[in-house]
């Protein structure tokens, strides 16, 4: 099995050494335009989603539902994957299963090809940027066409998503203009020439590219919200319909879909239906719910399943509860970091703090970007206060935090810590020896050490210790 890979921002390569979270936020922060637009556009989602969320007065019993939903599914996912393999086959689909992302992408590209189709229209999809299709299928000679309109909008400005619900929204409308103008006419249908940035303007300028688009397509790849294992039944929601288009005008439909996004039955499917939707979009429902089972209408249907890493994931005692994750990115629209740094500066398909920990449990933590994410938060539990199926980020990023440590610096400050706090004496003598030394105590600390004081003043040593004023005054005789 090859290396985990996250689909990596040109900013942050795996392979490039010195790339950190803090380095790329604070090269994120300097750019206003990009501030101004997160905290519009996050703002906003929150208190749609706040608003809706108010109207249900059972809601801290679904997202608890949904808790004991995904954890009694992770415990017997071996048993349900099965048997959703066998209600796929049987519903006239083929099942695939994929070990890492080269793996998938070898399946999807060769299903493709044995179409003799060189183009495919695609649903949003985080697996396959998870995996990074669209390059793997171009290097084939397939050229993958996005038909989500923010996907549409990223890929024309030959960008990266940045936020898992809304991958462009770094980018306001004058820019969306700009782009459409520029660049929408290398990809198909041109934008018209007095085109405007009115948002009505540009999704019909975008509904014109892609309905040639979907008519002439012949495969189309989606990813999935939710699969039922009892009846093999996959489920996307979405908002503008291209999926709908996507799913059924194809001949062929390819779908790449991570292990985790199992559900056991359909009863449990109305739980969630009613969780994702206010979490994520703020609405009560989703304008487009599609569902289809196997081989529908005499289309050819696969079904790629899709492990990279999360197997690992599961083994991890601590870890496992981000496989919960439904993608609703309620986290990220609370987060103060991520509202002024944006999703590029994680450096990975996954941003906000459900990407924090998520991205260094499924791919390690050998790079020094990995071993920053888990400090890319302010601990302030934001995000699990609003997660709907109550993953606690914060937990799990003081565990990561602990793995990232270099572990002989800890061993050894601990060890001499003890050693001094063990004796009332020694304390009292290294206290006066601070005392006497304390203009010489410098203000960041060396080494392995530096790490606090980069970010911390280091507290001023006082003249006097407490226990001697105390012993000087007459707080001793009292």
């Amino acid at each position: 099995m090859s290396r985990t890979f996250l689909g990596m921002p040109g900013i942050a390569s795996p392979g490039k050494s010195g790339q950190t979270f803090p380095g790329n936020a604070a090269r994120a922060v300097q750019n206003s335009q990009l501030r101004f637009n997160l905290r519009k556009a996050t703002r906003t989602i929150r208190a749609r989603r706040a608003s809706v969320v108010n109207e249900l007065p059972d809601w801290a019993e679904l997202r608890q539902a949904g808790k004991a939903i995904k954890d009694h599914t992770l415990r017997n996912l071996d048993t349900y994957l099965i048997q959703l393999e066998e209600a796929v086959t049987k519903a006239g689909g083929h099942v695939h299963w994929a070990a890492d992302a080269d793996e998938a992408n070898r399946i999807v590209a060769g299903l493709v090809k044995a179409t003799g189709e060189t183009e495919v229209v695609k649903v949003k999809s985080m697996a396959t940027q998870e995996i990074g299709l669209n390059e793997a299928l171009l290097e084939e000679g397939i050229t993958a066409y996005e038909t989500d309109l923010a996907e549409l909008i990223v890929q024309l400005g030959d960008d990266w998503p940045s936020h898992i619900l809304v991958p462009a929204i770094h980018r306001n409308r004058s820019e969306i203009r700009e782009i459409f103008a520029d660049n929408m006419s290398g990809w198909g249908r041109p934008a018209p020439d007095d085109l405007t940035d009115d948002p009505a303007a540009l999704a019909e300028a975008a509904r014109l590219h892609l309905r040639e688009r979907f008519l002439a397509s012949k495969v189309a790849i989606s990813g999935a919200n939710f699969m039922i294992a009892e009846t093999g039944t996959l489920v996307v929601l979405e908002s503008e319909g291209n999926g709908r288009m996507c799913l059924t005008l194809p001949e062929t439909l390819i779908s790449v879909v991570g292990i985790e996004k199992l559900l056991p039955t359909w009863r449990d499917l109305e739980v969630f239906l009613q969780l994702l939707p206010r979490s994520s979009t703020g609405e009560r429902m989703n304008p487009y719910t599609s569902m289809w089972t196997g081989a529908t209408e005499g289309q050819d249907f696969h079904l790629v399943l899709l492990d990279n890493g999360r197997t690992g994931v599961l083994a991890d005692e601590v870890g496992r509860q981000a496989l919960r994750c439904i993608r609703c990115s309620a986290c990220l629209n609370v987060c103060p970091v991520y509202e002024r740094a944006g999703g590029h500066a994680y450096g990975s398909v996954y941003p906000g703090p459900i990407g924090a920990i998520l991205t260094p449990l499924l791919r390690g933590m050998e790079t020094e970007l990995d071993r920053s994410l888990p400090y890319a938060s302010s601990l302030c539990g934001a995000c699990y206060e609003v997660c709907p199926v109550a993953i606690d980020i914060p937990s799990v990023l003081v565990e990561l935090r602990a793995r990232a440590r270099h572990p002989w610096t800890e061993r050894a400050g601990m060890a001499a810590a003890g050693w001094v706090f063990n004796r009332s004496g020694r304390l009292a003598r290294l206290q006066r020896i601070g005392g006497q030394m304390r203009t010489m105590v410098p203000k960041r600390l060396p080494g392995p050490l530096s790490g606090w004081t980069d970010t911390r003043d280091l507290p001023r040593v006082p003249k006097e210790s407490f226990r001697d004023w105390w012993n000087r005054t007459d707080g001793g005789s009292r």
